[in-house]
């Protein structure tokens, strides 16, 4: 648990701008009114007022700004909260920060300190306040849409949902055994059971979604693989619109992996150079290029081959045991072909000199991307974190399923209710006896 003193933040970026935020939150919020505003006198909540702001021990002021005051609960934190928005220049923002923290029982912040403040106090569950996270660091249309989707309850109603289905479960297994002598159902463990065997089926189908999440949080993965010299480091240099790469008409420049970030029709993605594979070779250095250039191959989630147009039509033995149902197979240097008949018909031609086929590459990198995120899809899960407890639940699903014994049963249940509950951080799997009561007129 955070402490219970005032805390405050420049919640606007850092550096020279036209207006900065401060956020302050806590019982004793809105003192910041009456220590730094003139007038000082109380404001209307969630009405934005022009103050002068002034230093509390000297009365010099430092700038004029819109005042707002949030009455808690009903605030991002549900505490009493007051926001500044003031000039943003780097003088304004220091003596605003001193100014604040000048003030008895007020500090500044921690990271992520408000936000987990709102979960404290009930405002959100935690995958929004994850949510909260990727919508700050969200750098393309998916990732956003992502984050918003989350943000607005997706996989906490979700999750909601599977925690109070095990939750009637396990009432009724706890009846049947705390009350065996009164008129209850002869086959409620059967029909409990067919319902966590569904539930089950629900949770494992989540599981199985390609970590598409996750991915769509961190990057698809793309690697560029290919003979030394086929120009997959000018290629890469193409699709980033950058030297990112150094090129060399010297094969073997490359020797480890370069990465570069891309915005591939609003979907992020991580687009790997790697060494030129061939034969083995004596150099040592070389090799482990080429060991790693496998390993990220075997990893990616996509695969571009890029055959050397120089060499054309013949294609490089080692690159071609690398193509299969997840490779884009493309033959560079295409201005150096006159005829492009071949036995790859689906290679993409171009050239990463001239820039001829780039637009072609990036509609289909775009369309294989698109394929594998479905935005209509249920929500997905988006951290390691989520499909461990989810793992976890699967797991003590299945021994409930298996257990002989009520208390056994009932006992995994309990579990499996425990490490859902760790995802949207309700953890509490005490409270049956609403649920047993009305569903069953115990002590008629």
């Amino acid at each position: 648990m955070t402490d219970d003193r005032t805390i405050f933040a420049l919640a606007s970026a850092p550096g020279r701008s036209g207006v900065a935020l401060f956020r302050v939150s806590g019982k004793e919020a809105l003192r910041a009114i009456e220590q730094l505003c003139s007038p000082a006198g109380k404001l209307a909540p969630r009405t934005a007022a022009l103050r002068a702001i002034k230093n509390p021990h000297t009365n010099e002021t430092i700038d004029r700004a819109l005042v707002i005051a949030f009455k808690g609960p009903s605030s991002y934190t549900g505490e009493d909260s007051v926001e500044f928005h003031t000039h943003g220049g780097r003088a304004v923002v220091n003596a605003m920060t001193e100014a604040l923290g000048s003030i008895p029982g007020f500090r500044l912040a921690e990271p992520g300190e408000f936000t987990r403040r709102a979960f404290e106090n009930g405002k959100m569950d935690l995958t929004e306040a994850e949510a909260v996270a990727d919508l700050v660091h969200a750098e393309t249309e998916a990732q956003r849409k992502q984050a918003l989707r989350q943000l607005d309850g997706a996989l906490g109603k979700l999750y909601g949902n599977w925690h109070e289905r095990l939750s009637h479960s396990l009432a009724m297994m706890e009846a049947s055994i705390d009350f065996a002598d009164e008129d209850l159902p002869q086959d409620l463990f059967e029909r409990e059971a067919q319902e966590l065997s569904g539930l089950r089926g629900e949770i494992a189908r989540h599981l199985n979604d390609g970590h598409r999440g996750e991915r769509l949080r961190e990057g698809f993965s793309i690697v560029l693989l290919g003979p030394p010299n086929a120009g997959k480091s000018s290629l890469l240099n193409a699709l980033a619109r950058r030297d990112a790469a150094i090129v060399s008409p010297i094969a073997g420049t490359t020797r480890d992996v370069i990465e570069v970030y891309l915005d591939i029709n609003g979907y992020p993605a991580i687009l790997a150079d790697t060494a030129g594979l061939k034969e083995a070779t004596g150099d040592a250095i070389e090799r482990e290029g080429m060991c790693r250039a496998r390993a990220r191959a075997r990893d990616a989630d996509l695969k571009i081959v890029v055959f050397d147009g120089a060499n054309w039509p013949r294609f490089d033995p080692e690159a071609r045991k690398l193509v299969d149902s997840e490779t884009i197979t493309v033959v560079n240097k295409s201005d150096l072909i006159e005829n492009r008949a071949g036995e790859l018909d689906e290679s993409l031609f171009l050239s990463a000199k001239t820039g001829e086929g780039i637009e072609p590459l990036l509609t289909r990198l775009g369309r294989e991307i698109a394929e594998r995120f479905d935005d209509n899809a249920a929500p997905s899960l988006t951290r390691a974190r989520h499909r461990e407890a989810l793992e976890e639940c699967l797991n003590h699903l299945d021994r409930s399923l298996s257990a002989v014994q009520p208390d056994l049963r009932a006992e995994d249940v309990r579990l499996a209710m425990r490490a859902l509950g760790r995802i949207t951080g309700r953890v509490d799997v005490e409270d049956l006896l609403d649920n047993i009561f009305k569903d069953f007129c115990i002590g008629k």
